[in-house]
């Protein structure tokens, strides 16, 4: 499993959530390439981000499984990724 993780450096939400991100990634071992919305403008825009940041983006070879957008709660985030864990390894 892959995430695509996009945010902006101006984003109160994005700043939040990499704390999130970060304890998320301290539990379990996910490969992640971050995006910055505004400089990786063109790389971004093949995910369809929409205007809500940031956007985490799962995939499972490379087939978007789930997508979580916006400021969520660390319980709830880390709820998200124990099911999408358990979804893939049934």
């Amino acid at each position: 499993m892959r995430v695509i993780k996009i945010g902006a450096t101006w984003c109160s939400a994005c700043l939040i959530m990499n704390k999130v991100w970060n304890n998320i990634l301290k539990i379990y071992n996910i490969e992640t390439l971050s995006l910055d919305y505004d400089i990786d403008y063109d790389e971004v825009q093949k995910y369809s981000p929409g205007d809500i940041l940031p956007v985490f983006i799962f995939l499972d070879d490379e087939v978007e499984i789930k997508r979580i957008v916006g400021e969520i709660s660390e319980k709830e985030f880390s709820q998200q990724v124990e099911k999408i864990l358990n979804e893939k390894n049934n």
